[in-house]
């Protein structure tokens, strides 16, 4: 079905159009502000585009990393292929950014690192697909970033969250409830509420982060094709001369949006890790300090007596 003017042009005003969550199974309900209409959404196209991420890893992940060189005792030691990439990936996040932050619990934790930086890569990749545009040409409306959703970046995040404080408690113990009390006992009462919003503050920058960052590349790309749809709604033919510094401009941020949507996966698994480290990991700084004040008392004490 070809596209009028009048149509053309509502697509060209609102660029949010083929951004925004569209229902396709939904059920009555009564939850509060959580269902404003009455009804929950039970199935949508962004819903689709996480189970298919969630499925293509599955099916993939483990075919690919199982793939090896050879079959002798060092071949079979050595991946190739896309595995290598994934392993190298894998390696790279767990010394360069778990290690550092995580210490002993690294092994314990790096599994969910892991599984978040690939997941939401893997839906920040399958939102750049032109999904959309072709699933109309069979009536329903699939595609979509999940990312560019602040339900979903925020319920990533509150997983972060359980993490941080049931493995605080579970890990650390009294030492996770004294770091909300870091200074005198008198002062617990003005200390420990700003402690207590700093952890919100972390769940609050997670969710914001993620979806602002994958939403604006998203609506950005939206505007600038909208140039050319409302210049042809409005001029016609002529209204494609637009259509090249547009197109141009799309490519662009396009490619950008390829290096957004490693970069924002990499940042939500580093502050994940940085997170959860500080919420397990309590006495390396001490002992790091003790450790330098004996060192330097020796060293003294080895001058004096020299």
């Amino acid at each position: 079905m070809s596209l009028t003017p009048m149509m053309m042009l509502a697509f060209a005003e609102n660029p949010l159009s083929h951004i925004v969550q569209h229902p396709l199974v939904q059920k009555p309900a009564n939850l509060g502000p959580l269902t404003p209409h009455g009804v929950m959404t039970v199935l949508s196209d962004q819903i689709v585009m996480m189970i298919l991420a969630g499925l293509l890893l599955v099916l993939f992940v483990p075919a690919l990393v199982a793939r090896r060189k050879a079959k002798d005792a060092v071949g079979s030691l050595v991946p190739t292929g896309f595995g290598n990439a994934i392993e190298t990936i894998c390696t790279y996040l767990r010394e360069e950014v778990a290690r550092p932050n995580l210490h002993e619990h690294t092994d314990r934790f790096i599994k969910y690192l892991w599984s978040v930086f690939f997941f939401i890569l893997t839906m920040n990749l399958l939102g750049l697909l032109p999904i959309s545009p072709v699933s109309k040409l069979f009536g329903a409306h699939l595609g979509g970033t999940p990312t560019g959703n602040i339900w979903v970046t925020g319920s990533l995040a509150v997983c972060t969250l359980l993490m941080m404080v049931i493995n605080g408690l579970r890990l650390g113990g009294k030492s996770y409830l004294a770091h909300f009390s870091p200074g005198p006992i008198w002062l617990s009462p003005l200390l420990v509420p700003l402690e207590l919003v700093g952890v919100v503050a972390k769940t609050f920058a997670l969710t914001v982060r993620l979806f602002a960052n994958m939403l604006a590349g998203h609506v950005l790309l939206a505007v600038l094709l909208g140039f050319i749809v409302n210049a042809m709604a409005k001029m016609g033919a002529a209204g494609l001369g637009i259509a090249i510094p547009a197109v141009a401009g799309s490519v662009a941020i396009n490619l950008l949006e390829i290096f957004v949507a490693f970069l924002q996966a990499f940042i939500f698994t580093f502050l994940t890790a940085l997170f959860i480290g500080q919420s397990v990991v309590f006495h390396h700084g001490d002992e790091h300090d003790s450790h330098d004040h004996g060192h330097d008392a020796a060293h003294g004490a080895a001058v004096r007596a020299h």
